[in-house]
């Protein structure tokens, strides 16, 4: 099946898809995005991602025009156009993205008084092994940054990082923040086993207040911090990564290294059955 693109009302596959070649998103990455697991056609937690949409726009200082309905209804349609063409495929749609950008602009940072441009893109998704490996990286996420907390457009902060993770056989990279405090990877929070208690860099460290990391400090005991640092995370028995589409991924390896206990470990698998059985009850937690 192929990804389809939903373009300021205009649907189609995702080779024909369009936008401005001076939209602000590609000019300068001056956009908002949301990225949704679908499960059976529906979008996983899809309140919570559009309130979080709406808290990097406004960061940002981008107006966004839409209501949460009709927000809904493009995310709708795109998803039904792309199930029509998984009907014959062996992936159904899986995996649900929404941008908003600062619409035609100047080739510099100054925004024009134009409407904002909406992009909303269905497809399959990339399976991800049972557990994975990460790396950590010299480069930091500055929590003091004019877009701390804010999903933004601009990554090629999180491009060039998860290149170096690559290069190292690993799935994600990790990032301290300033003052040398464990943040976040890439595109995923980050948990890990310490003295017995599960913990995660809180938001203060700069790190994204990501959807998933939400619903599993809700579910389980978690403890957020903003000391840790990347040896409390080499001498953890145990950790794992969260995002929408990860869920929770079990970590098996930091730098090469395994660690100490077999993932996923106890702490892991109550989180990951947490997790699931609130998934069992509604797709829409709120």
């Amino acid at each position: 099946m192929s990804t389809w693109v939903w373009v300021d009302g205009n649907l189609s596959p995702a080779g024909d898809a369009r936008v401005a070649a001076l939209d602000h998103g590609v000019t300068v990455g001056d956009g908002v995005f949301e990225t949704c697991k679908v499960v059976d056609g529906t979008p996983f937690a899809l309140t919570r991602h559009l309130a979080r949409l709406r808290r990097s726009a406004e960061i940002i200082g981008l107006r966004l025009p839409w209501t949460d309905g009709a927000l809904r209804a493009a995310c709708d349609e795109a998803i039904g156009a792309a199930a029509i063409d998984a009907a014959n495929a062996t992936a159904g749609v899986q995996r649900l993205r929404i941008t908003a950008t600062g619409g035609p602009g100047p080739l510099g940072s100054d925004r024009s008084d134009v409407p904002p441009t909406l992009v909303i893109a269905a497809g399959p998704g990339s399976p991800w092994p049972a557990t994975t490996s990460v790396a950590t990286v010299p480069w930091v996420r500055n929590e003091r940054s004019a877009v701390a907390g804010a999903k933004t457009t601009s990554y090629a902060e999180n491009v060039v990082a998860l290149a170096e993770a690559h290069r190292h056989g690993a799935s994600e990279a990790l990032l301290a923040n300033t003052v040398g405090a464990l943040s976040e990877g890439t595109g995923s929070n980050v948990f890990l086993e310490l003295d017995g208690m599960l913990c995660t860099p809180s938001l203060a460290t700069g790190c994204l207040p990501g959807i998933t990391r939400a619903l599993v400090c809700e579910t389980v005991d978690v403890v957020e911090r903003d000391d840790l640092r990347f040896d409390d995370l080499r001498r953890s028995n145990e950790a794992f990564l969260t995002s929408s589409t990860r869920d929770i991924h079990p970590i098996d390896r930091i730098d090469g290294a395994p660690l100490a206990r077999s993932a996923p470990g106890p702490l892991t698998t109550a989180a990951i059955e947490a997790l699931g059985a609130l998934q069992a009850r509604t797709l829409d937690p709120v």
